[in-house]
């Protein structure tokens, strides 16, 4: 079984209004909203590839019955802890450019906290486990530490898609696949990273450093996936981005299903590459069809010894 893990979930509302006034009344000319958080987007377009998973974390008020609601009713299967406090809402504008308004969340308690521990503990061996986004305030820096390190006692698989010190402190547990993004990948480093070229040296220090698999998207500039054996560029479909949101989950989840499919890494890079500019080109998360679709403009190049 796959399981996603969302420790800060979210109703996420969009709306689209432009031009965009402050300090004025402004009427919406498109809306929407649906479940947000990274580690559900992956449960979500992994169900539309054909693949189950348990979508786990913390809920709480009418936002959080909303968020399970709309996960059941595609079919998604869940296992929330319920909590005392709300989950939040967030606000993504499209004004002809993107802004994000992102609530802090609720209040996570100790024993809500064991409750998710209890969960992760009941894993086996030949699971995956995906750490997904950032963590509440009110829980320990040191979460997806105590979390991986209960995977790896118990042989669970695990994909952290997280910044900063969240992803380096897992490191050393070998996670399956990290998924930075050029930006994250730099800041880990302290430089600034312009081309996929660049990238691959850091890219294979996170392989030094304990990670399986290593993909660094970089937006219009392609991607690039490094293991102990394969150094590989891809670069990225043509198309008018609408809506960054859920992208990476994207292609994370891609490259699970067709990994799982296949077995192989070159094949689970393209199918990743494409998912997530299938959802980059959309308002909502991709479909098996978009992916497919843009397949044949995702070209991979390997280097030879990451030259």
């Amino acid at each position: 079984m796959i399981y996603t893990l969302t420790l800060n979930p979210s109703i996420d509302y969009v709306v689209q209004l432009e031009p965009f006034h402050i300090g004025e009344l402004n009427r919406i000319q498109s809306e929407t909203k649906f479940p947000g958080g990274k580690g559900i987007n992956v449960s979500r377009v992994l169900k539309r590839l054909g693949i189950d998973t348990t979508a786990l974390g913390f809920i709480g008020g009418f936002t959080g019955c909303y968020i399970e609601e709309y996960l059941q009713i595609e079919h998604n299967q869940t296992d929330f802890v319920k909590i005392k406090e709300d989950t939040r809402i967030n606000i993504k504008l499209n004004t002809g450019k993107e802004t994000e308004i992102n609530a802090k969340g609720p209040e996570i308690t100790t024993e809500e906290y064991e409750e998710l521990k209890a969960k992760i503990r009941g894993l086996e061996s030949g699971d995956f486990l995906i750490l997904s986004g950032s963590i509440p305030a009110s829980l320990p820096n040191t979460t997806y530490e105590e979390l991986v390190q209960i995977c790896s006692e118990n042989d669970v698989q695990f994909i952290a898609d997280a910044e900063g010190d969240l992803l380096k402190n897992v490191l050393p547990h070998k996670p399956f696949l990290i998924k930075p993004n050029h930006h994250e990948l730099g800041a880990l480093f302290n430089i600034e990273i312009h081309s996929p070229e660049e990238a691959i040296p850091y890219g294979k220090k996170l392989i030094e450093m304990g990670a399986q698999n290593v993909v660094v998207s970089m937006a219009d500039m392609g991607a690039v996936f490094i293991n102990k054996k394969n150094v590989l560029v891809a670069t990225v479909p043509s198309g008018v981005l609408k809506s960054s949101v859920g992208a990476g989950d994207s292609l994370v989840a891609g490259f699970l299903a067709q990994f799982l499919k296949t077995g192989k890494y070159e094949e689970a890079f393209r199918y990743g590459v494409a998912s997530g500019s299938a959802t980059a080109f959309s308002i909502e998360l991709c479909t098996k069809d978009q992916i497919e679709a843009l397949l044949p403009q995702v070209v991979i190049k390997r280097k030879e010894n990451g030259a």
